[in-house]
C-alpha cells in the first residue's frame, strides 16, 4: 500500500474531510485508486473505476422528509454496478437513514451536586439525561439530541482498499455525552463490495442502552421491488418481528441478507455479518420496514461505564444478483 502523499482538507458546513492517497496525479484525477472528496451533503468515496461506493452524509438536504435531528449515515450505498441499495427518509419511517447507528431509548447518568442543599440535602443522587438519537421520539426525548460530525478522514487508499475514519459527537442540549470513532474499510471481492465497520463509542457519563426490540446498527434498504431475507439455510420464512415484543426478533445468526428484485428486473442486495465479539444480538428484520437490524439490547439492557469503550463491528457485503451464500459464509467465518 502506498503512503499518503497528499492531504486535501475541506471545511464544510458540518464536519471536516481530509485525505487522499497515492501519487499526486492519481489523487487529483481519481485514476486507479479509491478517492474521497466532499460534496454538498457530506463526503463521497469513489472506487478506482470512478463509481461511487457511498456518501457519508453529514448535512441534511435543504428539502427532505428526514425527521431525525441526526443525519450521520452512509447514503447512498451502491452496489458495484452503481445501483443504490439504501433509502433515506422513506414514506413509512421518515427518521430512517441509509446505514446508521443509533438507539431510541438510552440514558446517561451523572452524579448530582447537592452541596447547596445544606445539612438535610440528599446523601447522593443522579442527573439523568434520556436520549433518542434514532429519531422516533416515543420512548425518550429527541429535542436537543443530535449526532454531530467533527471530521471524516481518508486514512489509507490504494487500488485495492480504502480506509475512512469518521469522528462524531453525540450531543444532549449542547453537551457532548458520547464520542464516536468509526472506521470504514472498503474493498472489492468476488464481485461485491466488502465494507468493514468498526464503531468505538465512549460515553462521558455512565450509559445505559435500554431493553428494546430494535435499535443500534441498521441498514435501511429501498423497497421498490420484490424482496426477501436469507440466511445460510435459505430464504427466511419466520413471522415478522414487532417493536413491542423483543422475543419475536429473529434468532441470532452470523449473517442475514436482504435482496430485492427491482421493478426494472435487476437484482441487488446487502448482507450484514455480525462480529462474534459483539454483544449477542437477535435480529429485528420486519419485512414491512425493509431494514436489517442486529439488536444487542433485545435480550437485556447494556451498561457502559464512563470513559469505557463500547466496540461494535459489522461487515456489509453489497452485491449485485441473488444472495451470495458461499461468499457470506466465508466472510463470516474469519475477520
Amino acid at each position: 500500500m502506498r503512503k499518503i502523499l497528499m492531504t486535501i482538507t475541506a471545511v464544510m458546513l458540518s464536519g471536516v474531510v481530509s485525505g487522499c492517497a497515492g501519487p499526486l496525479e492519481a489523487a487529483e484525477k481519481g485514476k486507479g485508486y479509491y478517492s474521497l472528496a466532499p460534496d454538498k451533503y457530506g463526503v463521497v468515496l469513489k472506487a478506482p473505476n470512478g463509481r461511487t461506493v457511498f456518501r457519508y452524509m453529514t448535512k441534511k438536504p435543504e428539502k427532505t422528509n428526514l425527521a431525525a435531528n441526526s443525519v450521520c449515515c452512509f447514503h447512498p450505498l451502491n452496489t458495484p454496478s452503481g445501483v443504490r441499495i439504501t433509502d433515506l427518509a422513506p414514506g413509512d419511517h421518515h427518521h430512517h437513514r441509509g446505514v446508521f447507528l443509533a438507539w431510541h431509548t438510552m440514558a446517561f447518568r451523572e452524579k448530582a451536586d447537592f452541596s447547596s442543599f445544606g445539612a438535610t440535602g440528599p446523601p447522593y443522587g443522579w442527573n439523568i439525561s434520556r436520549a433518542d438519537f434514532w429519531g422516533w421520539g416515543e420512548f425518550a426525548p429527541t429535542q436537543g439530541r443530535v449526532i454531530k460530525n467533527r471530521k471524516v478522514d481518508l486514512v489509507k487508499a490504494d487500488a485495492q482498499k480504502a480506509e475512512v475514519e469518521i469522528q462524531n459527537d453525540w450531543v444532549v442540549k449542547d453537551k457532548t455525552m458520547m464520542t464516536e470513532t468509526t472506521s470504514a474499510t472498503v474493498r472489492r471481492q468476488d464481485g461485491a463490495y466488502i465494507i468493514d465497520l468498526d464503531y468505538k463509542l465512549k460515553p462521558m457519563a455512565e450509559l445505559t442502552l435500554n431493553h428494546s426490540a430494535f435499535g443500534g446498527f441498521c441498514v435501511r434498504a429501498r423497497n421498490d421491488g420484490e424482496t426477501y431475507y436469507a440466511t445460510a439455510e435459505g430464504k427466511v420464512k419466520l413471522a415478522d418481528p414487532h417493536y413491542s415484543a423483543p422475543e419475536l426478533n429473529w434468532p441470532a445468526k452470523k449473517w442475514y441478507d436482504y435482496t430485492i428484485k427491482l421493478d426494472n428486473g435487476q437484482t441487488i442486495g446487502v448482507g450484514t455479518i455480525d462480529h462474534p465479539d459483539n454483544p449477542r444480538a437477535t435480529w429485528h428484520n420486519p419485512r414491512y420496514v425493509w431494514m436489517v437490524n442486529p439488536c444487542i439490547v433485545a435480550g437485556d439492557p447494556i451498561r457502559v461505564d464512563k470513559g469505557k469503550t463500547l466496540r461494535l463491528r459489522y461487515r456489509l457485503v453489497v452485491h449485485d444478483g441473488p444472495t451470495p451464500v458461499e461468499l457470506l459464509n466465508r466472510l463470516s467465518s474469519r475477520w
